[in-house]
């Protein structure tokens, strides 16, 4: 049976895997540091260990544009044509990793997912994926007959919306560092802990200042609870757009870190605030996807529909 390699290339870690058109081959996933690499090639060249394989699929944290990507938050170059003399595979597709995770929906196990705020979704309506890491971004899946249709997307470099004085505030002091106030500055990892030192002054890491909020560090709860509300606004926002009635769902790392804190701290309120649409935000559920392989799945599944 033909031999597929899958790739979820990060600004920090790649997740790769082999597979064949029945799924995910068991035991094959492995989590590399790409630190430990000069680039990409050494990376896939140092899993595969000499193996060829007859496609390969690779979901990359950047932008993608025709046989090449470009990793957002590090100087890595992806080139399909690189890649498939590397591997000997016959097929390369690229995508975003958002796309790649979208992708995946059908086929995650619904023990990974977890929910945020309830909702009733529609069986075909489009859903959106959100993803809160180092940066962030949103893919939305369109079922179109027995395939699912994902366009690329890159929302986190699109602007912060107008909010509260409080969040005016300190949207205004980040326009000071970033001119263009991409959204993922603030609704990110790194993102949480500028939030924090805009408003306090103070440079904590997103995890001391959930841990703080945890125990009742009055300036952390304050960061936090900021951080829900602007993210519900944002994540409403693009929810709306895309008219995402199947439901939004949340991935990433710093998204697993805050989703338990998010329905107690006005993420559901602000997510739904939307004047005369408030009934349709308030049916789409949002929920949390804990499965660290969706984009290889994503890949997987994406191989499936090109082959």
């Amino acid at each position: 049976m033909a031999e597929w390699l899958l790739a979820d290339i990060g600004a920090s870690h790649t997740r790769l895997a082999l597979a064949d058109a029945d799924g995910l081959r068991p035991g094959t996933v492995q989590r590399l540091v790409n630190d430990d690499f000069a680039g990409p090639e050494a990376l896939i060249a140092s899993y595969l260990g000499g193996t060829t394989v007859t496609a390969f699929c690779a979901g990359v944290a950047g932008p993608v544009h025709g046989r090449a990507a470009q990793i957002t938050n590090r100087d890595w170059r992806i080139d399909a044509g690189t890649l498939a003399r590397l591997t000997g595979a016959a097929h390369v597709h690229l995508l975003n990793d958002l796309q790649a995770q979208a992708m995946a929906l059908d086929d995650l196990d619904p023990r990974h997912l977890a929910p945020v705020l309830p909702g009733t979704p529609e069986r075909d309506g489009a859903r959106m994926v959100l993803g809160l890491g180092t940066g962030s971004n949103i893919a939305v899946a369109h079922r179109v007959g027995a395939r699912l249709f994902v366009p690329a997307a890159e929302a986190g470099h699109s602007g912060l919306p107008h909010l509260d004085a409080e969040a005016n505030a300190l949207i205004t002091a980040l326009g000071r560092e970033i001119a263009h106030k991409p959204y993922e500055a603030l609704l990110s990892g790194s993102g949480l802990g500028r939030l924090h030192r805009l408003g306090t002054g103070e440079t904590r890491d997103a995890a001391a200042i959930i841990a703080g909020a945890d125990h009742g560090e009055a300036a952390a709860r304050e960061t936090l609870a900021l951080f829900s509300r602007m993210l519900g606004a944002v994540a409403g926002n693009l929810a709306l757009i895309h008219m995402a009635t199947g439901g939004t769902y949340l991935i990433g790392g710093t998204a697993r870190a805050v989703a338990p804190r998010l329905a107690a701290t006005g993420f559901g309120e602000s997510f739904a605030a939307r004047g005369p649409y408030a009934a349709i935000m308030r049916a789409m559920p949002v929920m949390l996807i804990t499965d660290d392989n969706a984009a290889l799945i994503g890949c997987w599944r994406a191989l499936v529909f090109a082959t």
